[in-house]
């Protein structure tokens, strides 16, 4: 555990009017404060507050946000008060503090929501000072280096695909890779520590195989960047094993064909000189077509700016290479640590949006729009799965007539261009012209396209954008608005449901009543109540037991109902979402779409709905008319549950002992049945096979074929 004097000195190298007496105020303060108090590891508990706070020496933060790392639980750990933190270290620690400290437990919320929950809080905290963020994510850093000593495996995965799903990439939100690079390596380790490990075994064999590599492309990218008298640093890097992993399954390669397993960083003096480099580098070796990237004239959202491009390097090998000034580079390294920005307070207008005092700053439009998703959004939860829904993806630049750049997640469409430029104008557009042409609002934009939205006073959101939204700002819109449409519909629907339902069992009813029996369902008001009812989330039958335990249905039929144990692992009944009500349905054959796939339902007279994948082949053939088209989507994974699909891979293997073997066991320790298997093709040197699986979802998929591809006797897997 770092001591006092070591903290101080570590702080004071980088803050040289710091005021050292409250710091080791601060520090005797908490060690006090939390005693003889211990961690899982059996460490006294005080050595959590130090760490964190050493974690932000790194990040050369203020002296209140280390005060706050020593100080963030021992309000909710130990009897001492805000009042008490306000009094002896200020007004502005009392507030991050209270921000920051762990949350109290959250009883009346479901188990599944509260990390949510959490979540919402966590958001009004940082909108008021991004110095909550900062320690928070110091905080949970040093939780998942100690993760291994919490005795719970199920706590454990659960804290691990929290940081994962919410706490890494926030951490990329405001440039911090060093942070977020670490919190997907611990998490790699705990939830697929095979995969990491085999990666990192080909890691060493590449490293034996390629003795001294890096140093020998070092001495080459310097030779050639002297003679043009270039001034500049350059280094070296491998990937991390999570980078590689997620590189090979977005890119459905196998290991031996990633190119920038390699990495190098060339840091310029200027944006001049990072330009002068790329044509240096240019003109001595083969660009790799189609991996140039400019993020310094269309900088990452997160302010991170370089110029990306993968050559075939010295020695002929494939590698990354990054070029940035120093400027750039710091800005990469420590993200919105290195610009103080913190110093500019969020604050509330009269309307309830968020500003900032001083200058607006394009970098934090993220933490405004996740404030309004979450007042958008009838519960947390929904707001939360909305927001991870473009947490992980990559960016796309597109332009307004008028030349402003968006910047967008990979993927996204038409109409969530529309509600980046504004809620007003999503909610209003009916089309859009994609450079220069007229193009549906579900069609999906790539960088550089120049988009132009079309609107009109009378027009609404509708239902199905939804299926093709996919920014937490568009989704969060359309939810709300339609929501807004169809309250005063549903409330009075919900009050005839109940009605009629209590007048046939000669029951009385009444708001006064319903008021008794809202805290029971986590309602605030009799309308939203209603609103449950009639959208189904409320049954009938428990609002009766609410209000009349007691009751007892008479001639209630005896028939047995079916347990869920005994439901069929391919009842795929309650799936989709857009169905016609009582209209059978049945997945193509062609394309066996799985949860996850985007799809469309094509109505056929006399035997229902037919769901295809919006890529199968099979739908340019058929002549559609508007009519036969339904819109459809999936369900989330909750609504679904254990239901497995169909599903079909191809795999070429080397034709050597164990190539089979292989293929199946790593199938097997997925856990993954294998309905059906046959070899489609042989030669001397390879055989390839048609492998049918049953899977939950999408995902769920690519983690199998992820597993497979870093197998060396594997040479291709792919999804039929």
């Amino acid at each position: 555990m770092l001591s006092c004097l070591d903290l101080i000195t570590k702080i004071r190298s980088y803050h040289p009017n710091l005021n050292e007496s409250l710091i080791q105020k601060a520090y005797i303060f908490a060690k006090e404060a939390h005693g003889n108090q211990k961690r899982h590891s059996g460490d006294l508990y005080f050595s959590h507050p130090v760490a964190v706070a050493e974690i932000l020496t790194e990040l050369k933060l203020d002296q209140e946000s280390i005060i706050t790392a020593l100080l963030h639980d021992v309000v909710e750990d130990t009897e001492v008060t805000l009042e008490e933190i306000e009094k002896e270290f200020g007004e502005q620690v009392a507030k991050l503090v209270d921000g920051v400290t762990k949350l109290g437990k959250i009883e009346s919320v479901p188990a599944n929501e509260r990390v949510a929950e959490n979540f919402r809080k966590l958001t009004l905290a940082m909108s008021e000072d991004i110095r909550v963020l900062l320690v928070k994510l110091a905080d949970r850093l040093h939780n998942m280096r100690t993760l291994s000593y919490m005795p719970s495996q199920e706590k454990r995965s659960k804290k691990a695909r929290e940081s994962l799903e919410i706490y890494a990439p926030l951490a990329g939100r405001i440039g911090l890779s060093k942070i977020k690079t670490e919190l997907e390596e611990l998490v790699f380790e705990n939830i697929d520590s095979e995969a990491r490990q085999q990666i990192i075994e080909k890691l060493n064999e590449l490293r034996e195989k390629n003795k001294n590599l890096i140093d020998k492309i070092l001495e080459d990218l310097r030779r050639v960047l002297g003679e043009d008298g270039v001034e500049c640093e350059i280094s070296g890097r491998e990937k991390k094993p999570y980078s590689i992993w997620m590189k090979m399954k977005k890119q459905n390669i196998g290991f031996y064909n990633l190119h920038d397993i390699m990495a190098f960083r060339i840091v310029a003096q200027n944006i001049g000189e990072c330009y002068r480099v790329l044509g240096v580098v240019n003109s001595h070796y083969n660009m790799i077509p189609g991996t140039f990237l400019d993020y310094i004239s269309t900088p990452k959202e997160n302010g991170y700016q370089s110029l990306h491009l993968a050559i075939l390097g010295p020695f002929n090998k494939k590698i990354e290479i990054q070029i940035r000034d120093k400027k750039m580079h710091e800005v990469a390294e420590l993200g919105v640590a290195a610009h103080w920005h913190y110093k500019e307070k969020f604050s509330k207008t009269s309307k309830g949006s968020v500003t900032k005092t001083g200058r607006e700053n394009e970098q934090y439009r993220w933490i405004r729009e996740l404030i309004n998703l979450f007042e958008n959004s009838e519960n947390s939860n929904e707001a939360l799965k909305d927001y991870k829904l473009s947490l992980h993806k990559d960016e796309v630049f597109c332009f307004t007539p008028n030349g402003d750049i968006f910047n967008l997640p990979l993927g996204a469409t038409a109409i969530d261009f529309a509600y980046a430029v504004h809620s007003d104008v999503g909610n209003g557009c009916v089309s859009a012209k994609i450079n220069g042409v007229i193009a549906p609002l579900r069609q999906r934009l790539e960088n550089g396209d120049q988009v132009e939205i079309v609107t009109s006073k009378n027009a609404k959101p509708s239902p199905n954008w939804l299926q093709f939204a996919s920014t937490s700002k568009a989704r969060s819109a359309i939810k709300h608005f339609i929501r807004s449409q169809k309250f005063d519909e549903y409330q009075t629907l919900g009050r005839a449901i109940l009605n009629k339902f209590f007048a046939a069992r000669n029951l009385e009813i009444s708001d006064k009543i319903l008021e008794k029996i809202l805290p029971n369902f986590h309602k605030k008001s009799v309308a939203d109540f209603c609103v449950k009812v009639a959208e189904g989330v409320i049954s009938r039958q428990e609002v009766v037991k609410a209000i009349y335990p007691d009751f007892r249905e008479e001639n209630k039929s005896t028939k047995p109902k079916i347990s869920s144990e005994k439901k069929n692992k391919f009842d795929h009944s309650l799936a989709i979402e857009g169905l016609v009500a009582g209209m059978a349905m049945h997945y193509a054959g062609c394309c066996n779409p799985i949860p996850g796939d985007p799809i469309i339902g094509i109505i056929n007279t006399g035997t229902g709905v037919t769901i295809h994948s919006q890529i199968c082949r099979n739908l340019k053939s058929l002549v559609l008319s508007p009519q036969r088209i339904l819109d459809v989507c999936w369900k989330s994974e909750d609504e679904i549950g254990e239901v497995f699909y169909a599903c079909r891979i191809r795999v070429v293997i080397q034709n050597q002992k164990g190539g089979i073997a292989d293929v199946t066991s790593i199938i097997a320790k997925k856990q993954v049945n294998i309905s059906h298997i046959r070899t489609t093709n042989r030669s001397a040197d390879v055989f390839e096979m048609a492998i049918d699986l049953e899977v939950k979802s999408l995902d769920h998929l690519e983690e199998i074929l992820s597993a497979l591809r870093i197998s060396r006797k594997i040479l291709e897997v792919e999804r039929e």
